[in-house]
């Protein structure tokens, strides 16, 4: 194998580890933005939330719905968010997440 090939084989590496742990914190900020909000509704389960939460972004790509899901319990909850605020917290959990997914690799 000559270098151009390992220099490629490298970077595709890289990129491919970059890739991983970005869905590493995006994973676990939605995990967070769930349990945020089971804990702002006083959910029962917290856990069992947070983990709809990080299913529901499966079900659709991007955040918006899940965002407007968040959105809709809480306020069926009488414990409101608008969305501005949501995206909010969601912004600084990634924050979050991001320093914890690091700290474990």
């Amino acid at each position: 194998m000559n270098s151009h090939e390992e220099r490629k084989k490298s970077e595709e590496a890289k990129a491919a580890h970059k890739a991983e742990l970005l869905f590493k914190a995006e994973s676990r900020r939605n995990k967070l933005l769930g349990l945020w909000a089971a804990e702002r509704m006083g959910h029962a389960d917290p856990d069992a939330y947070a983990a709809e939460i990080v299913a529901a972004v499966f079900l659709k790509p991007g955040l918006a719905h899940v965002h407007q899901k968040l959105h809709d319990d809480l306020q069926a909850a009488g414990k409101p968010a608008s969305l501005t605020e949501i995206e909010t917290k969601s912004l600084q959990l990634l924050i979050v997440a991001k320093e914890q997914v690091a700290a474990e690799n």
